[in-house]
């Protein structure tokens, strides 16, 4: 048995940035997906954390860095970490309490296989047997042993609510330890309540990581937690000093360069979150899950799609499709994976309103990815076909493709109560138009009403963007269709307080706006919908029709000043 050592080591952010990285669609044609996976990541700059043990001083080394990936939700490569720890001292207790830790993702819809976990139940009992442990570290391992309690389940809640009391206890023991404190504000935020609208725990998790960053300004899972527990329309603004720091913290990290974006994409800074998810893109190409792509490149590249089409840059938002299309090699089998394959050839369609595209987009799945294990993802596919062919005069279709929805959100209420309900709201929606369409106008606008409300009622998930298409801004759409141009306004407005600066939602309030007679709101809609597009690489009527309103306005107002300037002269 090692003699106790209390070592603490620190992994310092080095100040220099790292170079912008080239878009992922040249990093593709540049190299086959075999040859990127042998490229390495620099674990050298990973930010700061304080991690005393009981380990050899080689072992050691490992832990911290191991640690500070755990904050970076690099769960792969915080495992290898771990197990060269233990490699090279068998008798490290909590090397083999961070190779569990590893396999517990508390804010992803992920839990583990019933292998893993008893996998991560048997290492915790192997820590638990050793005797070379402080009393801290034992105090450690009792926490993460609290997750296995409730034994393997199939929703998760019981095990991480148990996780949440575990670390609570040893945050409450050691009230000086940042680390413990980091994990408590991460066990404590994965317990929030999706209903709960006043985000109590969320912006308590804020602030029990405000002291942290106080004492440690590089923490690096004071950053990642912050901003996914500010990730909220009405919080995300509290996360921004965060959002732009945390990329520099560690700028060889995949999610690390990509979480900032959760926070851009809330407020609608759509370049910025362009220039980090390329970032993370490049990055995650040279960081890949064993021999697969890893979940953290298609993951940007949904992000970096969903951002080209708000800035109406569909050429670069189709390249990132034709990237997808042109992968070879596997792909890491994850729930972000199966999003991504799923999402973006139906944003492209469905953002557009091109609902013959829609009616017919697959899939980019390769022949051998299971996206049927992730109903709600294969979902997506679904949604995109039922509402495009209800809104391009395909009715058999729709209603083939909305019966496939209903089994789908069966199939998934079996696991997930949140996912189960975002099925229903996409089947509601097509079943809304469809019903619309067939000239029951007033039965649409209740059932599309039905679906906006239940959509209010939750939070966009990290794992997306945004919707594939909004339930409250497809209500806007019928209200707008039906005539009833102030309630379409009222409701594009709250599209627009939960997906700011989104761009058919800015087009529907300016349009709106102008049929009620509201000019003054018209002219504010319009100028930030043409400012977005400045940009635009296609030819976009709505751009076109806001040019001339706002030219009018112009015109109108010289006309004023120089019947003025007459009058006076």
């Amino acid at each position: 048995m090692h003699k106790f050592l209390l070592l603490a080591f620190m992994i310092i952010f080095a100040s220099c940035a790292a170079k912008e990285a080239a878009p992922p669609t040249a990093e593709v044609e540049k190299k086959p997906a075999a040859e990127q996976q042998q490229a390495t990541t620099d674990l050298s700059k990973l930010g700061t954390v304080n991690f005393p043990v009981s380990c050899s001083p080689n072992a050691a080394v490992h832990l911290t860095r191991g640690l500070a990936l755990l904050h970076h939700m690099t769960y792969g490569l915080a495992n290898k970490e771990f197990q060269t720890a233990t490699s090279l001292d068998p008798q490290c207790a909590i090397g083999y309490w961070g190779q569990a830790m590893a396999g517990i993702h508390p804010l992803w819809s992920d839990k583990p296989t019933e292998k893993l976990f008893n996998s991560g139940k048997s290492l915790l009992a192997k820590a638990a047997a050793s005797t070379n442990k402080s009393e801290r570290e034992a105090d450690y391992i009792i926490a993460s042993q609290q997750y296995y309690t409730p034994g393997w389940t199939a929703d998760e809640k019981a095990n991480l609510q148990a996780f949440e009391k575990g670390w609570e206890a040893v945050y409450n023991k050691y009230p000086d330890d940042l680390e413990a404190r980091s994990l408590y504000a991460l066990s404590f935020l994965a317990n929030a309540d999706p209903q709960d609208k006043s985000y109590a725990r969320q912006i308590s998790t804020g602030q029990l990581l405000e002291r942290v960053l106080a004492e440690v300004p590089d923490h690096p899972g004071a950053h990642h937690y912050t901003i996914h527990a500010f990730d909220y329309p009405p919080l995300a603004e509290r996360a921004l000093d965060v959002a732009y720091n945390y990329g520099s913290i560690a700028p060889d990290i995949p999610h690390a360069l990509h979480m900032p974006t959760h926070i851009f994409t809330r407020l609608g800074l759509w370049d910025d979150s362009i220039e980090m998810n390329k970032r993370s893109a490049a990055a995650a190409l040279k960081n890949p899950a064993g021999g697969a792509i890893s979940l953290h490149y298609l993951h940007a590249l949904d992000y970096l799609a969903y951002s080209y089409l708000q800035k109406g840059q569909d050429l670069k938002a189709r390249e990132v499709r034709n990237t997808i299309e042109a992968l070879k090699g596997p792909i890491q089998k994850h729930v972000a994976s199966s999003y991504t394959l799923a999402s973006v050839s139906a944003r492209l369609a469905m953002e557009r309103h091109d609902w013959q595209q829609a009616s017919e987009v697959q899939a980019q799945t390769p022949g051998d990815y299971p996206i049927g294990a992730h109903p709600a993802m294969f979902a997506i596919t679904h949604f995109a076909r039922a509402l495009g062919a209800a809104n391009s005069g395909q009715e058999e279709l729709a209603k083939e493709e909305i019966a496939i929805l209903g089994r789908l959100q069966e199939q998934e209420s079996k696991s997930s109560a949140y996912w189960a309900k975002q099925v229903e709201i996409q089947q509601l929606s097509a079943v809304a138009w469809l019903t619309y369409n067939q000239g029951l106008k007033e039965q649409g606008l209740n059932v599309m009403k039905k679906a906006a409300d239940l959509e209010a009622s939750t939070d966009k998930h990290p794992i997306t963007p945004g919707e594939i298409l909004p339930a409250g801004e497809l209500y806007g759409d019928m209200l707008a269709e039906s005539e009833k141009y102030a309630d379409a306004l009222k409701q594009y407005e709250k599209a627009l307080v939960r997906s700011p600066n989104r761009l058919n939602s800015l087009w529907g309030a300016a349009h709106t706006a102008e049929l009620t007679g509201d000019m003054g709101k018209a002219f504010w809609y319009y100028t930030k919908f043409v400012e977005l597009t400045k940009d635009a690489e296609i030819e976009m009527e709505n751009v076109n029709k806001a040019k001339a309103f706002l030219g009018m306005i112009e015109k109108k107002k010289e006309e004023i000043k120089e019947k003025k300037n007459k009058q006076n002269g």
